[in-house]
């Protein structure tokens, strides 16, 4: 509120806090919901099915291989039950997710909305612990696998051998790299890099099935070897549905698709309110994604398992994380091995991209408006960094193993989209749809015993995911504990009544009052008035005018300030405000009567009762405890001038 000199920042230090740099031009705004350029007038839907496919339909470099490790002989069939998780399970909850929550927050808002004060905030930090964990793991995964691609290369294999380490790291680096310099036509790169990747993977799948077909004796030496591990078709489909949650990295996508729903072009008549063709063009981006990526999945699980040997999908085998890839150079030679090769590491290098975005849209939408992360975690370019130096961590951690992090990474997307479950379950419900709560229900229950499976046969997920989350609260509070004296009103709007208030008060010494209401009667404003000039030895004829703050949600940070002005009893003026925390609301109120005046205005206090430790907590989780001292330090930081700053007085 208050306007103070500050001396010019460093051309770094703007550099840095730019904003959302390249993000954020040409449509006059920035920050950490600013949209890319031409995301403004928006695209065609299966543009943007392919921004979001880079992450998607990327996990065909990497998921027939962890299905063939997790289900052997039955990934097929095991390929089949995601399918159908996927097609009855995901893909109605997150059309229902698009229609709730169309500007691109997904299911965490939807499930913030049912939740207020300090435990909403908190499940929210736990849900964005989960969404960090899915992102970031999928910048190290996709990073992994394509220096595995890379080094597995026949070309490059002796060349490149024991250095995949350091060149997930570079992979890592030159993401980190791309953002800081700007993100300019994503999509279009995007529709480039998913276009070749399909249309090499129906190649390589055209031919694995003519291989298969030509080749009669691997059918039938598949079938018999089920049977004779698994006995009968029965046997075969429960086993199936136990390994499936170990598959679970194919429904990875879903939270991406609705996350750029804001790049969904819609109809020329869409409002803000409510984007009717937004919604139903980002329900064909959804379905159309899954169709393609269920017809892919069970295609290439059925050729990986019957053309490659199984010692191969282990560690240190040819197969291990790359199975398609393994394919093609077999089949198809090495020269188209190569191209598949280079257009697989390409499109999960993006796939980094694409989360890396996630992340950079994600966090800055919810922690600096809870007040727990600094104000350069607006701009994009620090957070870059903070989330590139992670990414470093997580890849020494894993070894750059695309194995090794599976577990975290299912367990991140089981946990978002079993959080969406359980959201458009609770919003069925309160619309009065019973069929769909229910069936969303019963979707939500086979998700969370899939997470529940994931997280018991890999606790190493949960675990990573728990550092997150514990990094996040953390960070967080601590955060929020150091802007605890921060100004955080944004605007300070009053009504005629305050208004005549405050243009009476201005033409002599304004003093206001600081009064906690009671019962409001007239005796409870008389007694304080003569409290306060006793403890302050003033004249009778002095006049005040009363401020009462009530506490609404002390969890929220900034918030608008609105002053209603009323008189009590025929003789007393009383300001009414509510917001968050007392001591913010005064000093926001009193530096904007300062602004509008050009006077100084005072405020009186009593002092609180009580421990100062206790009633600084108080302050810190409830927005109330020793006032006093607190308006005073907030009037402080806001204006360093001192014979600018309203005066506080207290007996």
């Amino acid at each position: 509120m208050a306007t103070t000199e500050h001396p010019p920042p460093s051309r770094l230090r703007t550099w840095m806090l730019e904003g959302l740099s390249d993000m954020g031009k040409s449509g006059g705004h920035t920050g950490p919901h600013a949209q890319p350029e031409a995301a403004h007038k928006g695209q065609r839907w299966w543009r943007v099915m392919c921004l979001t496919g880079v992450d998607y339909f990327s996990t065909l470099g990497y998921q027939p291989g962890i299905a063939a490790l997790a289900a052997g002989l039955l990934s097929p069939i095991a390929t089949i039950v995601l399918v159908i998780v996927t097609l009855a399970g995901a893909l109605p909850v997150y059309r229902r997710v698009a229609e709730e929550s169309p500007h691109g927050e997904g299911s965490i808002a939807m499930l913030e909305r049912l939740l207020s004060f300090w435990q909403g905030k908190l499940f929210v930090l736990t849900l964005l612990g989960f969404a960090a964990t899915d992102f970031l793991i999928t910048i190290t995964l996709s990073a992994a696998d394509a220096s595995t691609h890379l080094v597995e290369n026949p070309h490059l294999t002796d060349f490149l051998q024991g250095k995949q380490m350091l060149i997930t790291l570079i992979l890592v680096a030159l993401l980190g790299a791309v953002f800081l310099k700007g993100f300019l036509e994503a999509i279009g790169v995007a529709v480039a890099l998913v276009g070749i990747y399909l249309a090499l993977n129906v190649v390589v799948v055209i031919v694995g099935l003519y291989h298969v077909a030509t080749a009669g004796h691997v059918i039938t030496d598949w079938t018999s070897a089920l049977t004779t591990e698994h006995g009968n078709v029965f046997v075969m489909i429960g086993v199936a549905l136990i390994v499936f949650p170990k598959l679970a990295l194919g429904l990875s996508g879903f939270e991406t698709g609705v996350a750029v729903m804001p790049h969904v072009q819609g109809d020329p008549g869409d409002t803000e309110e409510r984007p009717t063709g937004r919604i139903r063009d980002t329900k064909k981006l959804l379905t159309t994604a899954a169709l393609i990526m269920s017809c892919f999945l069970i295609a290439t699980s059925f050729i990986t398992t019957l053309l490659i040997p199984e010692n191969e999908f282990k560690s240190g085998g040819n197969a291990n994380g790359r199975a398609l890839a393994y394919l093609s150079h077999e089949y198809l030679g090495n020269a188209f091995g190569t191209v598949y090769d280079v257009s697989t590491i390409c499109i999960l290098w993006f796939a980094g991209a694409s989360a890396m975005a996630g992340l950079l849209n994600l966090m800055p939408r919810y922690l600096p408006r809870y007040g727990m992360a600094p104000h350069w975690a607006r701009a994009v370019r620090p957070m870059v960094i903070v989330f590139t130096l992670i990414a470093f961590l997580v890849t020494w951690i894993f070894d750059a193993s695309v194995d090794a992090q599976g577990g975290a990474y299912a367990t991140g997307v089981l946990v978002l989209i079993s959080s969406a479950a359980v959201a458009v379950t609770i919003a069925a419900r309160k619309a009065g749809q019973q069929k769909w709560a229910v069936a969303f229900g019963i979707i939500s229950a086979v998700f969370l015993y899939t997470t529940v499976v994931n997280v018991i046969e890999r606790p190493d997920g949960v675990k990573i995911g728990a550092c997150f989350i514990v990094g996040i609260i953390l960070v967080s509070l601590l955060s929020r504990l150091a802007r605890a004296f921060e100004l955080r009103v944004t605007s300070v709007t009053l009504d005629d009544m305050a208004e005549r208030f405050i243009r009476d008060m201005a033409s002599r010494k304004m003093r206001f009052i600081a009064n906690e209401p009671d019962r409001r009667d007239k005796a409870e404003y008389r007694d304080k008035i003569e409290q306060i000039r006793a403890d302050n030895d003033m004249p009778e004829q002095e006049d005040f005018v009363f401020v009462e703050v009530t506490v609404t949600d002390p969890s929220e940070f900034e918030a608008s300030l609105t002053v209603r002005g009323e008189v009590l009893h025929n003789r007393y003026r009383v300001l009414t405000l509510e917001s968050a925390s007392i001591p913010n609301a005064l000093a926001a109120l009193l530096l904007h009567v300062r602004d509008e005046t050009a006077g100084i205005p005072h405020i009186y206090f009593e002092w609180t009762e009580g421990n100062p430790f206790a009633n600084f907590l108080r302050f810190f989780l409830f927005g109330q405890g020793e006032v006093a001292p607190v308006t005073r330090e907030v009037l402080r930081e806001a204006e360093p001038d001192r014979s600018r700053r309203p005066r506080v007085h207290t007996g």
